[in-house]
């Protein structure tokens, strides 16, 4: 049977920008496909190889020990570093590539039962370890990464009382000072605001299948991303299959 794989972030570097079709037995599972890329790309891989990536099978993230079938579209998901939502929505969720307008946004959430508005404004610095950054450029696997912020909007609505969650992230090449990623979050109480509000952009951090490439003046990289959480990372199937 065939699969489709799609490379993001700095599996580009090792697989190409395009996707490309693997042939795998009937049955394979996850795994297979991991051990089938890791031999195709040992010469290219980093001395942890696959370990701690996260796999997704069409846009939701799988196991190894889960199933592949004809057509199947798999993301290969290293850690993780459009338009104006519908304001009365109880959770707001856009990728974009126009700049933020958080001064607006932020405006927009206000309502007369809110006793406090929480943000988080991410965005472009000029440096980073210690090096000047000229731009960053960001890239999405758009239709998971907009599940995977849905999601999180409505386990912080339930997990934390509050009464509207915004969460909007810009894609593509920014400039230093442009907003990266804006968090809005919108409740009676202060308290419950800023721990929904700290809990979204450190969850999202890690989860949500977002990438950064930054270019300095002496070259440019792929961020280093946070660990996916245990559960999601390929290093967390070990007792599965072997990579």
């Amino acid at each position: 049977m065939r699969v489709r794989v799609l490379p993001f972030g700095v599996s580009k570097d090792w697989l190409g920008p395009a996707a490309i079709t693997l042939e795998l037995a009937e049955g394979a599972l996850v795994a297979d496909l991991l051990e089938d890329l890791s031999v195709l790309l040992a010469s290219r891989l980093p001395a942890q190889g696959l370990r701690g990536m996260a796999v997704s099978v069409n846009a939701e993230y799988a196991r190894a020990d889960d199933p592949l079938s004809e057509g199947d579209e798999v993301g290969l998901l290293p850690p993780v570093s459009g338009g104006a939502p519908e304001m009365d929505a109880e959770v707001l969720t856009a990728l974009t590539r126009e700049p933020i307008d958080a001064v607006r946004l932020v405006a927009e959430a206000k309502r007369g039962e809110d006793g406090a508005v929480a943000v988080f404004d991410g965005i472009v610095r000029n440096n980073s370890r210690g090096r000047q950054t000229l731009h960053l450029d960001y890239e999405a696997y758009e239709e998971m990464a907009l599940k995977q912020m849905d999601a999180l909007g409505r386990q912080a609505r339930e997990k934390f009382g509050v009464r509207q969650v915004m969460l909007v992230h810009r894609l593509g090449r920014l400039a230093i000072g442009e907003t990266s990623v804006l968090i809005v979050v919108a409740s009676a109480h202060r308290a419950q605001a800023f721990d929904a509000c700290r809990w979204l952009i450190d969850t999202l951090k890690k989860t949500v299948p977002i990438w950064k490439r930054e270019t300095f003046v002496d070259g440019a990289v792929w961020a280093d991303g946070e660990p996916f959480p245990a559960g999601i990372a390929v290093e967390t199937v070990e007792d599965s299959r072997e990579i």
